[in-house]
């Protein structure tokens, strides 16, 4: 049976403040915008339709470019709400089928999208960014990074593009990538150089701004000490000269701030050191700061079951016990992140969180990897994080796991333990897959002579000092035959590979460990992590604080990167190593130096 019209009536007849009362509470965020409604529909009698006819506009037009000319007209005329408010009455008494599906949609599209006109207003006037050749070198997309802001190039920007095209390297590739995106803007219909060209013309529809080249020569004057034909300083100059372009409004170009974004610090120094406008470019940057990376563990507060004790379920299945808890903590859990609680004369509890649904989460305790009766591959946990590592090293269910921490906490030995163990002995995987970043951290040796695995030998000198300790401590009393036998058997299962050669692969029921992480970039993580097949379990591993690649820090690097873009995956987990176990010299040294 179809609903009486009364709902298209009260709507258009209403008090205003009975008429806000539904906006405020569909949405908790348009709370404070229905009550600045309110007051202004308070001192002009004809606001109830107004705002209505506001809602309509918004709900058809579906965008936010209609919505201003609306108000405005609006203001302008108030007797136009007046005279629309037959036409609202008319309406309804139209069939009620039509009444009911128009106006719900049009104050629920209204009250769910309170943000888009927000974007849309931007906190200031927007900028100019003259764009360095690294930056374009270094993320090929970086032009449509910059929302509502303009980008200028200057021409020897061009020039030096041009010159880095060649060759198979990662830079070389990028300038290829941007040489063709600049290409695809050129090439895109009604397309005006002169007049700028508009960067979401292929597709990217967050670039608001417009992308200007230079075609006319620049007067500047830059200090003498500056040599002239550098490019460099012909950069520094053109910025000079904009800056001093567009200090005033003038018709046609209104007033911008230039700014000059590089990745070359001594670049900004000299920028600065002009009063000129510098900033690095930070769209590559997962996080600002490396002690916000998630850690994978998250200690419980004291009185974590005095206050939960009334909403506490718990039940046994096999050798776990499951909690299914509640309470403020819930929404700051993830899925396979750790949680543990120590406190003096209670027992400790250490658990996974395996489910978050709603207002609840259910901890799922762990298996205890410091016993001697659960050794991997003969080797035991010896902390509690290394405890957590393992628990994801061992689940079938986990297919990417993240280990950062200093040196010495014990990444690879447990990796290659819980690899060969499951390689071995469950027969879980076929084979063991270890490759990392091939960067040095002093100056390069050369080329290397010999085949593929035997080039990667001198950069696996971590794997074969861990692999010696786990065939010496599975040994146990065979003799020297028997650890000759032992080391014939592990090395026929673990492949060295280059990352060169990874990309098109596809591997399969493989166990791949990517050492030295924290060199890559989030491209190459990807190219890495998009090559596992079914069955294939990934572990990345890396010292954050130890990054030899050049323009990778915490924030930007590929670990990173995949660390906080995998958090809360069900069939992903990360912890970070807190304590080294590898002697008290290194740990010593890890801390002092």
């Amino acid at each position: 049976m179809p609903l009486p019209p009364a709902p298209t009536k009260r709507a258009a007849l209403l008090s205003p403040d009975a008429h806000d009362a539904p906006a405020r509470s569909s949405h908790r965020g348009s709370r404070r915008s229905g009550e600045s409604r309110t007051d202004s529909a308070s001192s002009n009698g004809s606001q109830p339709l107004e705002l209505f006819d506001r809602h309509a506009a918004d709900a058809v037009g579906g965008g936010t470019e209609a919505a201003p000319p609306m108000r405005a007209r609006s203001k302008t005329a108030p007797s136009r709400g007046q005279r629309q408010q037959p036409t609202a009455r008319q309406e309804s008494e139209a069939p009620p089928p039509a009444v009911q599906v128009s106006a719900p949609q049009q104050i629920a599209a209204a009250s769910q999208a309170p943000a888009r006109p927000k974007r849309s207003k931007s906190n200031g006037p927007a900028k100019l960014f003259v764009l360095d050749t690294n930056v374009l070198l270094h993320d090929p997309m970086c032009l449509f990074r910059f929302e509502e802001h303009d980008i200028f190039l200057p021409m020897i920007v061009l020039e030096e593009l041009d010159g880095h095209k060649k060759g198979t390297t990662e830079v070389a590739r990028n300038g290829r990538q941007t040489s063709r995106t600049l290409d695809a803007l050129a090439a895109a219909q009604d397309a005006d150089i002169g007049k700028g060209l508009k960067l979401d013309t292929t597709g990217h529809r967050e670039a608001g701004g417009k992308l200007f080249f230079q075609t006319a020569p620049l007067d500047y004057s830059l200090p003498i000490s500056l040599p002239q034909g550098k490019a460099d300083n012909q950069i520094l100059g053109v910025v000079h000269a904009l800056r001093d372009l567009y200090a005033n409004d003038q018709p046609g170009r209104p007033k911008q701030e230039v700014v000059l974004v590089s990745k070359d610090i001594n670049m900004r120094v000299k920028a600065r050191a002009l009063g000129l406008a510098a900033d690095d470019y930070q769209n590559d940057k997962t996080l600002e700061d490396g002690d916000l990376l998630y850690a994978g563990s998250l200690a419980l507060p004291a009185d974590f079951w005095t206050r939960q004790s009334k909403t506490v379920e718990s039940w046994q299945s096999g050798s776990n016990t499951f909690y299914r808890v509640s309470g403020p903590l819930v929404p700051n859990l993830y899925i396979n992140q750790f949680v543990y609680f120590e406190a003096p004369g209670e027992p400790s509890m250490y658990a996974r969180v395996t489910e978050i649904r709603d207002k609840t989460a259910v901890f799922k305790t762990l298996k205890d990897y410091s016993s001697g009766k659960n050794a991997v591959w003969g080797v035991n946990t010896r902390n509690r994080e290394q405890n957590f590592a393992m628990n994801l090293l061992m689940d079938p269910e986990v297919d990417f796991v993240t280990l950062t921490g200093t040196a010495g906490t014990g990444k690879t030995l447990m990796a290659l333990a819980s690899g060969l163990t499951q390689v071995l002995d469950d027969r879980r995987y076929t084979e063991i897959i270890m490759t990392r970043a091939t960067v040095s951290v002093g100056e390069d040796i050369g080329f290397l002579p010999g085949t593929e695995e035997e080039k990667m030998g001198p950069w696996m000198g971590a794997l074969d000092d861990n692999l010696e300790f786990l065939a010496k401590g599975d040994g146990g009393g065979a003799g020297e035959w028997g650890r000759a036998a032992t080391n014939e058997l592990i090395r026929s299962r673990i492949k060295v590979k280059s990352m060169n050669f990874m990309r098109g692969r596809t591997f399969l029921n493989k166990y791949v460990i990517i050492d030295e992480a924290q060199n890559l970039t989030p491209k190459q993580m990807k190219t890495l992590i998009t090559r596992a097949g079914p069955g294939t379990k990934i572990i990345c591993m890396g010292n954050l604080a130890q990054i030899d690649t050049p323009y990778l820090t915490e924030g930007s690097s590929g670990l990173t990167f995949a660390v906080d873009k995998f958090k809360g995956w069900p069939h992903g987990g990360h912890i970070t190593l807190a304590r080294g176990e590898r002697s008290r010299l290194a740990d010593f040294a890890s801390d002092v130096l």
